[in-house]
């Protein structure tokens, strides 16, 4: 008998491995972490994917197949349904059940290196045996030690204990730094944390290998501080503080009439699951302050009731922590995890484990899950609902290595549970909206906030002849001013970070430009940098223009960094109470562990009359004295290249203004464009989502696209020096041009990326149009085989995005 095993590193292929005579034939099962030999005596994780017959293994004539290491616990890890997911999703992306494991498994169940396996000895002490020694053991004492496994005699040990691995790394205090201008190692270390987070020791010695003497100074100086990892209790500890940062829960109140025949209609359907059938997918569409959350929370409630598991996704840590707290205050007692990608992997693991042994038991253990899109590849026992708040956000499209929409994922697991699937939004996104039109799935309406509020009006203001310095303005700064003096709050959004994202120089007249990206340098004043936004580059400010050597810069255009400063000062000036402040919530501001809650604890607590920030300050804020909200420039991201730049406009807009008038004090929105006469904001102007769907729709019929069309982009990228990737790009081309025609499928490009050049690299798109999913992979898999049949250059990159978020 053979296994057939996923490895989970590089290449990430399936292999072929014997069943070792030394353990019992009866432990080897698909969903088991195994340790299995590669070339060169190097020993790597796997996953068992099947048992496989002598005579169905299809190996070459005269191939010699080796034997399975060890395994890496006693009972399978992943259940059959977790490995179906997996191939499916490695089936639609074109890739390994390998490569698909090696992406979302936490990664202490991805490695190998420092984990032992003990044997007890009697009346002797226990031996330890690394797993490279193994493979090369003695034959007589292997068969030893798996005797002594099979009878519980021997186990296989965690990780060994990395001191430098155990001790987390993270800023004590935001910048500006009292540092000395030629410290440049401890400006390194400044800025690798505050780009990174916390950040493990190991990691941060990976990353600056001489930084040991410049932490230890920063740690004396008080600018860094170094603490236990965030694992086990003392983890979850850390994230309850954090959530008792965040602004104060709503007070519970009874479910309102149209809230409660949603849920009546979600909960038929989690009743038809556990009879067997399929409950589908249901769309929650109710405008912000509506009580979507409310909803959730009591589906959460019916599916412990009933037995099942819950998952609750929001698009941002923030939003994940507050459904966490919601879902711990409501059901005190209940089993309730979360988790996220900003955790540590000690955590992450253990969070894993224990869900992964709560289903296993029989019958398995029920319990309630809040997370970000990662939570998705949780092994969640007894699945009922899934349930994605504000399902439109781009953030639940991975874009970046392994490449997945967590709707289709969340689709695909609960499919296979017989669960509920919950896509809720006050804005949805347009292709959901669609189908629920079309009776593909039931759609469930919330059309008035809870507790008898309205929604705030919204007012243009015209900013073509707006004069001055200022982005606000006049009327956008009077209202502001009119809100503080009643004591009331305003946030404002300006969807762009940093102090300026341009400089001039006034001496030669160049912009000052990323060097490996083609992008002009953003600058961060209380950093004293110029930063690429891209690929992380940054000068120090001031510092010479590359051009002339001049060191005479003008700030040009406005970032939340300025903003905030403006507000603080002249612009507010008079006008503020004694003690209060103007905040901002962006990711400059929030890079600290903690400053995300900090920053909405003391809004909340009317610490602050204003918050500016970026799209972050739209997503399921409830701040009920917040009586304005204003909008600095809505044109931004109106014309992007890419064919939702009009829906995502809406939607943020309509997400920002709900967070107006959330309270007992009418709200109002004040939107600064300088293209008044925008289709677009009609609707805004009305929150109304089923105008602007109607229009939306229309047009996306008449341009061929989604979701009347079925969108790919193929992305590829070469170092700019290399000779040969001109070439290679036209090959591509052609045989994408070839395959497609056979296959149906239309093909634009390739055209230089709006991004042309990011970290030194060249990028290359090519869009892909088709009526289904099949034709596209067809295509790209028959195009990849003609122009490269062998192993890729290491140069060359290329992947296939199947309906991208990201256009650039």
């Amino acid at each position: 008998m053979f296994l057939s095993v996923a490895l989970l590193s590089p290449p990430y292929s399936t292999l072929t491995y014997s069943l070792p005579p030394w353990l019992p034939a009866d432990l080897w099962r698909p969903g088991l972490r195994v340790a299995v030999p590669l070339g060169g005596g190097a020993v790597r994780a796997g996953v068992a994917l099947a048992l496989v017959e002598p005579g169905a293994a299809d190996l070459p004539a005269g191939a010699k197949v080796r034997p399975v290491v060890w395994p890496l616990e006693a009972a399978p890890l992943l259940s059959d349904e977790y490995l179906d997911t997996v191939r499916d999703l490695a089936a639609r992306q074109l890739s390994t059940p390998g490569h698909i494991l090696g992406a979302v498994l936490p990664r202490g169940l991805r490695v190998t290196a420092r984990i032992r396996v003990r044997e007890f000895r009697a009346g002797g002490k226990p031996r330890l045996y690394a797993l490279r020694d193994l493979a090369g053991m003695d034959p007589a004492a292997r068969e030893e030690l798996g005797r002594a496994f099979a009878a519980g005699e021997a186990e296989v040990l965690a990780l060994a204990e990395d001191a430098a691995a155990g001790e987390v790394c993270e800023l004590a205090c935001d910048p500006p730094w009292s540092v000395r201008p030629n410290a440049l190692r401890q400006r390194a270390v400044l800025d690798y944390l505050l780009e990174h987070g916390a950040v493990s020791r190991r990691r941060l010695g990976d990353a600056l290998p001489e930084s040991g003497p410049a932490l230890s100074a920063l740690l004396k100086a008080g600018l860094v501080r170094v603490r236990p990892p965030d694992s086990g209790e003392d983890g979850r500890e850390m994230e309850e503080a954090e959530e008792a940062l965040l602004p104060p829960p709503s007070p519970p109140f009874e479910l309102s009439g149209e809230q409660r025949a949603a849920l009546d209609g979600l909960c038929a359907a989690l009743d038809r699951g556990l009879a067997g059938e399929a409950p589908g997918t249901h769309l929650l569409f109710g405008v912000t302050g509506s009580g979507k959350t409310a909803v959730y929370l009591e589906l959460a409630r019916a599916c412990l009731e009933r037995g099942r598991s819950a998952l609750l996704l929001a698009p941002e840590v923030a939003l994940a922590l507050k459904l966490r707290r919601d879902a711990a205050r409501r059901f005190p007692g209940v089993p309730l995890y979360l988790f996220h990608g900003y955790q540590s992997p000690a955590l992450r693991e253990r969070v894993f484990r224990e869900l992964a042994a709560r289903a296993r038991a029989e019958p398995p253990a029920p319990c309630l899950v809040a997370g970000t899109r990662s939570a998705l590849f949780l092994p969640l026992p007894a699945l009922g609902a899934v349930v994605l708040d504000e399902e439109h956000d781009a953030s639940f499209k991975q874009d970046e290595g392994l490449h997945y929409q967590a709707k289709e994922v969340a689709w695909s697991r609960a499919s296979r549970h017989k669960a509920l699937l919950v896509l809720g939004s006050a804005t949805p996104d347009v292709k959901t909206f669609y189908a629920a039109r079309r009776g593909l799935f039931p759609l469930a309406v919330l059309p008035r906030r809870v507790g008898g509020g309205t929604l705030p009006g919204v007012e243009l203001v015209d900013i073509r002849d707006n004069g001055g310095d200022s982005p606000l303005a006049p009327a956008a700064l009077e209202a502001l001013r009119d809100t503080v003096k009643r004591g009331e709050q305003a946030v404002v959004l300006l969807n762009r970070r940093g102090y300026a994202p341009l400089m001039y120089c006034l001496d030669c007249g160049a912009v000052a430009r990323c060097p490996h990206c083609d992008i002009g340098l953003t600058y961060h004043k209380r950093r004293e940098q110029l930063v690429c936004h891209y690929c992380g580059y940054t000068r120090p400010f001031p510092s010479p223009c590359s051009a002339c050597r001049g060191l005479h810069y003008l700030p040009m255009g406005e970032g939340t960094e300025r903003l905030e400063e403006r507000l603080a000062g002249e612009e507010l000036a008079g006008v503020l109470p004694s003690g209060a402040r103007v905040l901002r919530l962006d990711r400059d501001s929030t890079r600290r562990p903690g400053r995300m809650e900090e920053i909405l604890a003391a809004f909340a607590r009317q610490e602050a009359q204003v918050l500016v920030g970026t799209q972050m300050l739209s997503k399921g804020h409830h701040f009920p004295n917040v009586t304005l909200a204003l909008i600095a420039d809505a044109d931004l991201g109106l014309n992007l290249p890419d064919y939702r730049a009009a829906e995502r406009t809406f939607q943020l807009l309509v997400q920002s203004a709900g967070r107006s008038g959330r309270g007992e004090k009418p709200g109002r929105v004040l939107v600064q464009t300088r293209d008044v006469g925008h289709y677009c904001w009609e609707f805004v102007e009305r929150a109304d989502y089923e105008g602007f769907y109607e229009r939306e729709i229309a047009l996306r019929e008449k341009r061929r696209y989604p979701p009347f069309v079925k969108l790919a982009l193929v992305r590829v990228s070469f170092p700019q020096e290399w000779k040969e990737g001109p070439g290679l790009l036209g090959a591509l081309a052609s045989a994408l041009r070839e395959a497609g025609r056979e296959a149906g499928v239309t093909v634009l490009g390739p055209a230089p990326a709006p991004l042309a050049r990011l970290q030194g690299r060249l990028r290359y798109q090519c869009l892909l149009k088709a009526a289904d999913w099949q034709a596209v992979r067809r295509t790209y898999g028959r195009a990849s085989r003609r122009t490269l049949p062998g192993v890729a250059p290491r140069e060359w990159r290329v992947s296939l995005d199947l309906d991208p978020v990201n256009m650039l």
